[in-house]
């Protein structure tokens, strides 16, 4: 087996930790984190060591960012591009991923997770459980689907996004495609059913953005 680094000790690194664990194909050397408080809250039977600006990693360390915070993910992930590391990719064998699909470094695809065709994927993807892409998707850099995420056809995610459990994002037109701007935060639960502009947080179904006189609408 392969030795691999988990970077993030919360309880997202203890699902992780399961999942690459049960394909024997990897060998979990340890854990980074700031600080220990997370890692002394989960059964993890490899040593923590520390955080990992503070570690001098090897030539070819195999290293995975179990973080779901995007903004932090890049922190991390362009901080360890300076070194000669590799960022497998991480999958479980209850997840499909179409042959067509073209999936870049350091993504982790948790189970249930479907993939079909078609789709273009950034770095340091996270799709956790029963999340799907459709057809003819583009999605960036350091972009996370919380669980149940329904992601439909022909839809474009820039980079940073983040997207809460159980959204539901409709299908865009060839011509035409959907699109989440850089940074946007989708809350959990929300339809999106336009485009999204950069930077904003948009919540409800429809989604709109969220701002105290939406609030105000929304709750009557």
């Amino acid at each position: 087996m392969k030795s691999l680094y988990i970077i993030g000790t919360s309880g997202f690194a203890s699902e992780v930790t399961e999942y690459i664990q049960s394909t024997g194909e990897y060998f979990i050397s340890g854990y980074f984190d700031r600080d220990d408080n997370n890692y002394r809250k989960y059964c993890y039977s490899a040593p923590f060591l520390g955080f990992e600006q503070d570690y001098e990693f090897k030539k070819s360390d195999n290293v995975v960012i179990a973080v779901a915070d995007a903004a932090l993910r890049k922190n991390i992930y362009d901080y360890l591009k300076n070194f000669d590391i590799e960022f497998p990719i991480i999958t479980n064998e209850s997840s499909f991923i179409g042959k067509t699909c073209q999936i870049q470094e350091g993504a982790i695809i948790c189970p249930f997770v479907t993939i079909t065709s078609c789709v273009k994927i950034g770095q340091a993807f996270q799709a956790n459980i029963y999340s799907y892409v459709a057809h003819n998707c583009v999605i960036g850099n350091h972009v996370t689907f919380a669980p149940g995420v329904k992601c439909n056809g022909n839809v474009v995610i820039e980079d940073d996004v983040y997207i809460g459990t159980g959204v539901i994002i409709h299908q865009g037109k060839p011509d035409k495609p959907l699109k989440i701007g850089k940074g946007a935060v989708i809350a959990a639960g929300s339809v999106v059913t336009k485009t999204v502009e950069p930077g904003i947080t948009v919540f409800g179904s429809p989604a709109i953005e969220l701002t105290k006189e939406n609030m105000k609408k929304r709750l009557g």
